[in-house]
């Protein structure tokens, strides 16, 4: 692999690891899977990933049609996204996420699968792969157009995708020695960190507008 090849692959690795910032998530799963299994919170881990994957490889490959089909601007899915967000966080904050994602006691009991759907939302998206990963890979697809490039982009989303996975996956030990109580303080703690992140991304999106709206007048 030449330098300028390795270049660009550690360009795009390196923006998708910082934007999607997994280690800025370990607290996040901790909070969400604290009555999980380790098994579970493995299983959890590994869809996570796997849920990731072709949310980046459909940003990538078909983001900009999608966006323009829609009629959708990147401003809208940050509001979106903060939204989401939010409403996670103050379920973790108020100590009703179970309930809040529709999960109740005796039906976690029945049906574990119901348990591991915080891995698509809000853990793969939009805590992960948010507005900023989509909007990131879209301009990495206005860039990037030749068949080597493109081989790399996928390298770099291939691998981002595993280190989502080795980092979820490692979380619990990070915080091992906090205890159950320690956990569920910090569970509330989490709570009002995400619900400001939610709030982050919607002030982003109404700066961006407001910013627009401002210049053309």
């Amino acid at each position: 692999m030449s330098v300028v090849t390795m270049e660009v692959f550690l360009v795009v690795f390196g923006a998708l690891l910082s934007i999607m910032n997994p280690l800025g998530t370990v607290p996040v799963f901790v909070g969400l899977t604290q009555e999980h299994s380790s098994s579970e919170r493995s299983l959890i881990a590994r869809n996570t990933a796997l849920s990731v994957l072709p949310i980046l490889l459909l940003s990538f490959f078909g983001g900009q049609y999608m966006l323009a089909f829609f009629g959708i601007s990147i401003s809208s899915l940050k509001v979106a996204g903060g939204l989401i967000i939010a409403s996670s966080g103050f379920a973790l904050l108020t100590g009703k996420f179970a309930e809040h994602k529709g999960m109740k006691r005796s039906r976690v009991q029945r049906d574990v699968e119901t348990r591991d759907e915080i891995s698509l939302t809000p853990l793969a998206i939009p805590m992960i792969a948010g507005p900023g990963t989509i909007s990131l890979l879209i301009s990495f697809n206005e860039e990037y157009r030749g068949i080597t490039d493109t081989m790399l982009v996928l390298a770099a989303i291939l691998l981002a995708s595993a280190v989502i996975f080795l980092v979820l996956r490692s979380s619990h030990y990070i915080v091992k020695r906090l205890g159950a109580s320690g956990i569920n303080a910090l569970s509330r703690v989490i709570g009002f960190i995400v619900i400001s992140i939610g709030v982050e991304f919607i002030i982003s999106a109404l700066t961006d507008v407001l910013g627009k709206a401002f210049s053309i007048a």
